[in-house]
């Protein structure tokens, strides 16, 4: 029979417990940031195809910070300190109303430079957050001075981001490179409070827990991708306009989508980050590139196919490097950051910078094969890649039995 946790006391977790895995209510939780990575993919790919990709770049990278790192402090403080009670749900709860105000306020902040919205949102979820904090420096005593250090750095960066708004309102920071000065050094010290807190005290996430949730997350980023690549397709589909172009832009999609999957669940993270938990920061924050290059692969995916049946102001080669480049960034970064997790990385160096290097060179023979051509050779040297990596490894004879 189900039971009722109404209240249970907030305790660190063993970071060795048995069978742990991602809840129901943390998959749920996922799903509201579909929605946020939506609608900042979809105006980053406006505007791609109005030619102004690196304008977009600048806003579509802020805004994903945003998103991520708030994904990322629900996800390492659940994995400590997830008690599943009624408290614990109306705050988790709370946060995801915060993802939503979020999401709705990506339209303005992409077109006019207007981060209320997205700030406001950033509140939400961070009341969220610092209450179940507080609730641990109660609650759990050993953990007290690490929970307040996160409680206070938290809000007081609060305050840092609506000082921000306030300063670009008075005209104080006027132009475009001031306010993005401000927003990296808002962002690094972000970056830096779960540093300086757990300096007193390291908090007990688990390690599989961790790395199962950041898969999980991978998938809903590559599902972004399909869904954008599919809105572009379904519009050409209506003007009945389907073409050998979109043909081949589709099928190279999803041939370099299932590339990057194999890819990225190739690397041991579960065993390496148990092994070798001092170097989960660079593991951590590494994947805000592995995701922001997700979703900018999405929106270059949808540009390509649009740029089949319709006339865009970005040139052919832009809309072709609007896909090599995610896509060589996901590849360095993806090994980059389990490389420190093992001894002999899954994906070999020299293999995975060839490919790279090949990848970024594809776009200037545009002119000769056009964005469909270069769409499908990404996709099949990022499959040559899965192959290579794949004959390298040692052969696994095991096969799996009935019972699992």
């Amino acid at each position: 029979m189900a039971t009722s946790r109404i209240r249970v006391r907030m305790r660190a977790r063993p970071i060795d417990e048995p069978h742990r895995a991602s809840s129901q209510l943390e998959l749920l939780f996922d799903l509201t940031f579909v929605v946020a990575v939506a609608a900042a993919t979809v105006q980053f790919a406006h505007s791609i195809a109005d030619g102004h990709a690196a304008d977009g770049l600048a806003g579509f990278l802020q805004v994903f910070f945003a998103i991520w790192w708030a994904w990322m402090n629900f996800t390492w403080f659940a994995s400590s300190y997830d008690t599943d009670d009624v408290p614990y749900r109306l705050l988790t709860m709370l946060q995801m109303a915060g993802v939503l105000v979020l999401a709705a306020g990506v339209p303005a902040a992409a077109d006019h430079g207007d981060y209320l919205g997205v700030t406001i949102g950033y509140l939400i979820m961070r009341i969220g957050l610092v209450s179940q904090w507080l609730r641990v420096a109660a609650e759990e005593p050993s953990d007290r001075r690490t929970a307040l250090r996160y409680a206070g750095g938290i809000s007081a960066l609060q305050v840092g981001w609506f000082l921000r708004l306030f300063l670009v309102d008075q005209g104080v920071l006027s132009s475009s490179g001031a306010q993005l000065l401000f927003f990296v050094a808002l962002a690094i010290l972000e970056l830096a409070v779960p540093w300086w807190a757990e300096r007193t005290r390291a908090t007990n996430w688990h390690p599989h827990h961790i790395a199962e949730r950041y898969g999980l997350f991978t998938i809903i980023l590559l599902g972004e991708s399909v869904l954008a690549a599919t809105a572009g397709a379904q519009r050409a589909l209506e003007a009945s306009e389907v073409t050998w172009s979109l043909i081949v832009i589709s099928a190279g999609g999803l041939v370099l989508l299932f590339a990057l999957w194999w890819l990225y669940f190739l690397q041991p993270a579960g065993a390496g980050l148990a092994e070798r938990r001092d170097r989960s920061y660079l593991w951590g924050y590494g994947h805000y590139g592995i995701f922001a290059s997700l979703a900018a692969l999405g929106a270059g995916l949808e540009v390509a196919v649009e740029q089949t049946g319709h006339h865009l102001e970005a040139s052919p080669t832009a809309v072709s490097y609007a896909i090599a480049i995610p896509t060589s960034v996901f590849l360095m970064l993806v090994w980059a950051v389990h490389a420190p997790l093992v001894e002999t990385p899954t994906i070999p160096a020299a293999a995975s910078f060839a490919g790279v290097f090949i990848i970024l060179l594809l776009p200037l023979a545009t002119p000769w094969l056009g964005v469909p051509g270069t769409t499908a050779a990404t996709a099949a040297v990022s499959a040559l890649l899965v192959a290579v990596t794949i004959a390298s490894a040692p052969i696994d004879r095991e096969t799996p039995t009935a019972s699992g």
